[in-house]
């Protein structure tokens, strides 16, 4: 089958690119005026800025769009260099590359090839501007990191960007702060706390939230959906609530186990804490057990059965197999869940089971160190590869039952 090929026509220079890319020039140069004191010459700059790289680019037809593209990067990292140093260079190359992107992007009328070629000008302009709105949330939300990550550097013992930071200077950079997470029992200490909890309560909700999916997801269960809200609600219920509640049930099954087993009292503490983070980490896994027993072939289980295998054997052989990557994903889940908690460790731990969410709130109550930041930058890493991996193996489980991974 040959495939249909749509020239997508050009849209007028004049009347519709350079008067866009002139919108977009204003918003960056408004920015760049307030660094400067003067946002509103700023807008004006950027706009007429806007309108010259249009019709610049739009006459130039002999370069490939990918190197137009590179080349505003250059030029306008050159030119902010002159006023900003090495700061204004990085900041220039991401405007340039924006900036440039944009403008061969409308001037080619790119903006089309993703939606059908039936729809109208109305329909157009909704669809880029939805992709710009998810954009901008994306951007809202992950901004706050940047400064976050970005000040953990800092070599100096304040949160403040120093001039030696802000002009990109070696001497304002430092790993220090890194090193005294990493070197000193006040760090060390409740990240190995965490490092022992977490695990733990991650294998508790999954062995017990994968059972209650798989039950729920029997059809001749009476009462499904009340259990089902029952099991989740603690994701729902407000934390505080949750864990004044935690506090009133486990101290007196903390002060039956010390006086009547005769337990050490360390270790009744993180008992109580590792079953307070299994029940958070308990909705996630039955969610995302659940989602994946949704595309799920029962007959493979009757078909198990009458060939003799028991359900145990069943269950390992031919249920897990297929459901692993929901069970896995709502084992991360649990084990973010319970990683970064700290309102429930305050109500049912004590000071022996102080984990790095605690240090990190202590600190920031009662001394102010970029070491907090450091050890931040650290858990924004392994959430960012824990998430990563729970895509990964969403797009597997989609593949394994026959579904487009988009």
């Amino acid at each position: 089958m040959s495939e249909l090929i749509v020239n997508i026509k050009r849209p007028n220079l004049l009347t519709f690119t350079m008067p866009i890319v002139a919108v977009l020039g204003a918003m960056f140069g408004f920015v760049t005026g307030n660094i400067f004191g003067d946002p509103f010459i700023g807008a004006v700059g950027g706009a007429v800025v806007g309108a010259v790289l249009a019709l610049a680019l739009a006459k130039i037809v002999s370069i490939k769009r990918w190197k137009k593209i590179w080349g505003v990067a250059v030029v306008f990292a050159v030119v902010a260099s002159l006023f900003g140093g090495v700061g204004g260079f990085l900041g220039g190359f991401v405007v340039g590359l924006s900036m440039g992107w944009f403008a061969t992007w409308v001037g080619t009328g790119k903006y089309r090839a993703g939606v059908p070629i039936y729809y109208t000008p109305g329909q157009v302009l909704w669809h880029c501007t939805f992709l710009f709105i998810c954009a901008f949330v994306f951007f809202f939300l992950i901004s706050p990191l940047i400064p976050v990550v970005w000040l953990s550097f800092n070599a100096e013992n304040f949160f403040t960007f120093t001039p030696e930071m802000l002009s990109f200077k070696s001497a304002g950079y430092s790993l220090k702060h890194y090193r005294d997470f990493l070197g000193t029992d006040e760090w060390m200490v409740p990240l190995k706390n965490s490092l022992i909890i977490a695990p733990i309560a991650t294998l508790i909700s999954v062995s017990l939230g994968t059972l209650a999916a798989i039950g729920l997801s029997q059809s001749h269960v009476p009462g499904r959906q009340v259990m089902m809200a029952i099991l989740i609600s603690p994701m729902i219920v407000p934390l505080i609530i949750s864990a004044t509640g935690m506090f009133f049930f486990y101290a007196p099954l903390g002060n039956w186990l010390q006086l009547n087993l005769g337990l050490n009292q360390a270790f009744v503490g993180y008992v109580k804490v590792i079953l307070a983070h299994a029940v958070l980490g308990i909705p996630f896994v039955i969610i995302t057990v659940t989602a994946t027993l949704v595309g799920f072939d029962s007959s493979l289980t009757r078909a198990a059965a009458n060939m003799g295998a028991d359900p145990v054997t069943t269950f390992f052989r031919v249920q897990m197999p297929l459901i692993l990557p929901g069970v896995i994903s709502g084992g991360l889940f649990a084990f973010i869940t319970s990683f970064d908690e700290v309102v429930v460790v305050l109500f049912v731990g004590s000071a022996r089971q102080q984990t790095l969410p605690w240090q990190m709130y202590t600190g920031l109550r009662e001394q102010i160190s970029p070491t907090i930041l450091a050890a931040a930058t650290i858990l924004v890493s392994v959430s960012i590869l824990l998430l990563a991996t729970v895509e990964l193996l969403r797009r597997r489980s989609e593949r394994l039952r026959g579904m487009s991974p988009g």
